[in-house]
């Protein structure tokens, strides 16, 4: 195997020792092995800006990681990020290695791309907070993030990189001056959030919910339940913190007899908080103290006590956080209020399942005025589909809303009482010449529907 050269500063030869310094194995400027690893590239990362997968956001001194998919070498674009300013690349065709350039070849960039997650979480001294459930955890994410942010420096997962990709990328992105991080982790199959886990490494863990989200790949809902438990398992064998909803009967079964754990919900928990809502928002007390958030549905409360929960146990005053409540301002079609004209429009399209589409039809319901539903199918619910789907049409019908439209060829399947599309482009072709009258509309469906693509057309 051909040698390989990373060109590196010179600098004195102190080890890393968990203090984010620049490391360097050696005394010349030049650092000589023979196979690729991640002990070894290391100091180039430390020197590095960000990692990227997407060459079109390359900048200066940033690493690219060239994944490739079926039809594409992602390969053929490491002379050009090299030219765009990047640090160095990382391929997997030997062919396009060019170790002057900093171009090194791996024979897996998924593999390498983990394993240099999992090493510089070894040397990170920082608490770090995992999270996942069912419905709510990208919400729940976000508050915790701007709850903490009230007092430390936080990094934390951008958008909904939450897989076996985005969650080295966001351990990736932790620089020397965060102080602590939130790491959302996501997953639809057994064994998933454990893998995470072993990346991640959380010092705390919490649990949203167990819903009817992933069916098919969990194996139905006591799949589910086990399989989101892994990150309790995780926690347990560590000797971590675990944050429990008490209200919520599995969170407690699941950790009754583990003591290191955070508790909110009942009156004996370490936090107690009171519901309460103006204006179609959701918002929490505590000790005669109020945060109006700008959420809807009570199902967000929840999700607001795991952050105050966490703000509290951190030692953030509650103004501050009542202040970080207030101000999140949801931007991500995830019980997001937004006004149009005269119409009110809830704004839920980045996901759906049995449990969560429950949720939003009791919620919406509660909103005072005329009230049309458009409704997505749920994604990824194998033999369970059908039921479901033809549960939740029911559902909405026995609500009595003003106006029920269905989206996807699930629910057209068991529809034959309200309006329905197989697609949001028949819908939008629809109404552009079929405006809605309601004063309010609610827009709920998987991801795949894409129903935010109508919005214009309302």
């Amino acid at each position: 195997m051909p040698e390989r050269v990373i060109k590196v500063e010179q600098e004195d030869n102190n080890i890393y020792q968990n203090n984010f310094k620049k490391t360097f194995l050696n005394s010349g400027r030049f650092f000589i092995f023979d196979a690729m690893n991640t002990e070894q590239f290391y100091p180039l990362f430390l020197q590095s800006g960000n990692v990227i997968i997407d060459s079109r956001k390359i900048e200066k001194d940033d690493i690219f990681f060239a994944f490739s998919g079926e039809n594409f070498n992602a390969a053929t674009l490491a002379e050009e990020a090299i030219n765009k300013g990047a640090l160095a690349v990382i391929v997997e065709d030997k062919d396009y290695e060019d170790t002057a350039k900093n171009i090194f070849y791996v024979p897996s960039t998924l593999d390498f791309l983990q394993q240099l997650a999992i090493f510089h979480r070894e040397k990170l001294q920082i608490p770090i907070i995992g999270l996942t459930g069912s419905n709510g955890k990208t919400t729940t994410k976000e508050i915790i993030h701007a709850v903490l942010s009230e007092n430390f420096d936080v990094q934390y997962t951008r958008g909904n990189l939450n897989n076996h990709i985005g969650v080295p990328l966001t351990i990736l992105s932790i620089k020397p001056h965060h102080e602590m991080a939130v790491i959302e982790m996501g997953a639809n199959h057994q064994k998933e959030i454990e893998f995470l886990c072993s990346i991640a490494r959380p010092n705390f863990g919490y649990i949203t919910n167990f819903g009817k989200a992933h069916l098919e790949g969990f194996g139905g809902f006591e799949g589910v339940i086990k399989g989101k438990s892994e990150l309790y398992d995780y926690l347990k064998n560590n000797n971590q913190t675990i944050l429990i909803n008490e209200n919520d009967a599995v969170q407690v079964e699941k950790t009754e007899e583990y003591s290191n754990k955070i508790t909110f919900g009942k009156s004996e928990s370490d936090y107690q908080f009171e519901l309460f809502s103006e204006d179609n928002f959701v918002g929490l007390s505590y000790k005669d103290q109020k945060a109006l958030s700008k959420l809807t549905g009570e199902y967000n409360f929840t999700n607001l006590c795991a952050a105050a929960s966490l703000g509290l146990h951190f030692g953030i005053d509650f103004g501050k956080i009542s202040h970080a409540i207030e101000n999140y301002t949801p931007t991500n079609m995830r019980s997001q209020i937004a006004e149009k004209g005269d119409k009110t429009l809830v704004l839920d399209t980045y996901n759906a399942n049995p449990s969560s589409m429950v949720a939003s039809l009791h919620n919406f319901i509660t909103f005072e005025g005329s009230k049309t539903i458009i409704i997505g199918d749920m994604l990824e619910l194998g033999d369970e589909s059908e039921n479901e789907h033809r549960g939740i049409l029911n559902l909405a019908l026995n609500l009595g809303f003003d106006y029920i439209i269905t989206v996807g060829k699930n629910f057209k399947a068991v529809n034959d009482t309200a309006l329905s599309f197989e697609n949001t482009q028949e819908l939008s072709e629809y109404l552009k010449q079929n405006k809605i009258t309601s004063k309010n509309i609610l827009l709920k469906g998987s991801r795949g529907i894409a129903l935010e693509k109508a919005i214009d057309f309302i």
